[in-house]
């Protein structure tokens, strides 16, 4: 029997909105020379990995979307380093991982990536933080090594009956056509282009892409000619489905877990937070941010640094 925290709805997912509560002395927050001081490189199998590290203790694995990288966890990681070593890799074909030609980027060779990762620095288990497209790497994760996950915060992220979502086919035509890098290395050069689209379609306030955070985010992945193939195959790789058929080993999962899900995100609906609520047999229920879209967890990370610490019962 699921345990439930929060309100019951229609006698369906349990889902609750909260107000966007901030810590009253927040930290200083990191800025892109700073993360970029802090990124660090594991060699392995598959490619040299980076990441950034934060904090001792149990670890958390922050697992971030597309386009992005580790960097859309810096706030978090501001506020969660106290009570966790936080780790925030970033994918092969996003990011500044360094990965050769045959790599395969696709949802399942992340999996293995991580679990070689978590190896290299010696980490048993952890809690999975994760959003978008590392949301389905988190629940393949799950299935896959369910003795290493403690518990699982997801944020607006693919689901079974939702991956890859409607809204980003013109995203997956562009890198089957070879033309995505291009469009996106014209925000290093337009980078009001940048926050008028994607900025806008992700962000409350597309104003948190500062110049220096485009420049961060972008650069890496159009600089040669092999990170732009591996772009594009990092997005041709999310379709057919990777989640098919993962559904009834979710309901067999022990593994608590939360959602907290951006109530104003098109790409993602609230709908698909409620199915994972039913899905996981340990659902502690979702949590709305009414103003959040996709990537809300640049703009709100107290949030998800409150919901990982009650997730954690630290602090």
């Amino acid at each position: 029997m699921k345990r439930r925290n929060f309100l019951q709805l229609t006698g369906a997912a349990a889902v609750a909105t909260y107000g966007l509560s901030a810590a009253a002395r927040p930290p200083a927050p990191t800025g892109v020379n700073a993360y970029r001081q802090a990124r660090r490189f594991a060699d392995l199998p598959c490619g040299r990995i980076a990441y950034v590290e934060r904090g001792t203790g149990g670890a958390a694995l922050f697992l971030h979307g597309a386009p992005l990288n580790g960097f859309q966890w810096r706030g978090a990681l501001d506020r969660l380093a106290p009570y966790r070593r936080c780790i925030a890799p970033d994918f092969m074909g996003l990011g500044y991982s360094e990965i050769p030609e045959r790599q395969s980027v696709a949802p399942a060779a992340q999996v293995a990536m991580l679990a070689s990762l978590l190896d290299a620095l010696h980490v048993g288990q952890v809690d999975i933080v994760a959003s978008d497209s590392g949301g389905a790497v988190a629940q393949m994760f799950l299935v896959r090594y369910p003795a290493r996950v403690r518990t699982m915060l997801l944020t607006d992220c693919d689901t079974e009956p939702d991956s890859p979502p409607p809204m980003i086919k013109p995203v997956l035509d562009m890198a089957n056509a070879g033309t995505l890098a291009n469009d996106t290395a014209k925000w290093l050069t337009d980078k009001n282009l940048a926050r008028a689209t994607f900025g806008a379609a992700v962000y409350h306030d597309p104003a948190i892409l500062t110049d220096d955070v485009i420049e961060y985010y972008v650069t890496p992945m159009v600089s040669t000619p092999l990170r732009r193939r591996q772009y594009h195959e990092f997005h041709k790789a999310l379709a057919p489905n990777s989640l098919a058929g993962i559904e009834a080993a979710l309901k067999r999962s022990t593994v608590p877990v939360r959602m907290v899900w951006g109530a104003a995100d098109r790409i993602f609906p609230v709908a698909d937070a409620a199915y994972l609520d039913r899905t996981f047999a340990r659902s502690l229920g979702v949590r709305q941010v009414p103003e959040g879209k996709l990537f809300f967890q640049e703009e709100f990370p107290d949030v998800i640094a409150e919901e990982a610490r009650r997730l954690w019962r630290v602090g």
